[in-house]
């Protein structure tokens, strides 16, 4: 598989797999979804999780509905991320159940109306569902460019981080790719569950 070290590599990647992504038809995704969602139930992690942020499905990502369905029939909370109002490029996370209102934000994707009540920061969840375009083995995430998880989740770069998430990227396992490149900000994932089965860090030695 080629390696993706360069800029120009990477948003030629970003652009084949989003491209990928938008060519399944509504069978195939909702099969996919429905894979996923069996592939997270079956994780003690999943199970024993209480408060869950799950994302909405834009632009052809896995969709994880299927999921925060069932999470709100086990009882769990459920939260959407929302951007700061005030621009400072990272997320807070609302409480949301299908149904409720959503207002579009400056990229045109739904979230829940921001509230002072209610409102999470990423340390007091305990399962994070992270979308993604493309990951690695070593559980690198190459996102759409942004960098809010990232700059959301930088406490996680601490030697010794207070509260601590499980991260779980959530993709179509054609989503797994070659090493990606890593710079110092890049927040790892935990895991990456896919309608093929689930992704565990170090799955295999990094190469030269």
């Amino acid at each position: 598989m080629p390696s993706f070290s360069s800029h120009s590599s990477l948003n030629q990647l970003r652009s084949r797999l989003r491209h990928r992504r938008r060519q399944l038809d509504a069978r195939a995704r909702a099969r996919a979804a429905e894979a996923a969602a069996r592939v997270a139930l079956s994780l003690p992690a999943f199970r024993h999780a209480r408060r869950i942020a799950f994302y909405l499905a834009h632009g052809g990502e896995l969709d994880p509905m299927p999921l925060m369905v069932r999470a709100r029939a086990m009882g769990k909370r459920c939260y959407l991320p929302v951007l700061h109002p005030l621009g400072r490029r990272r997320l807070w996370f609302a409480p949301w159940q299908p149904g409720e209102p959503l207002v579009n934000n400056r990229f045109g994707i739904g979230e829940p109306r921001w509230q002072r009540t209610g409102m999470l920061q990423a340390r007091h969840l305990d399962l994070i569902l992270l979308p993604l375009v493309a990951f690695d083995d070593h559980c690198t995430r190459l996102g759409m460019g942004g960098g809010y998880y990232d700059r959301t989740l930088a406490w996680r770069l601490r030697p010794t981080p207070r509260g601590h998430p499980l991260l779980a990227g959530y993709a179509y396992g054609f989503q797994d790719v070659a090493a990606l490149p890593r710079q110092p900000w890049d927040v790892s994932l935990d895991l990456v569950i896919t309608d093929q089965g689930v992704v565990r860090c170090g799955r295999k030695p990094p190469g030269p």
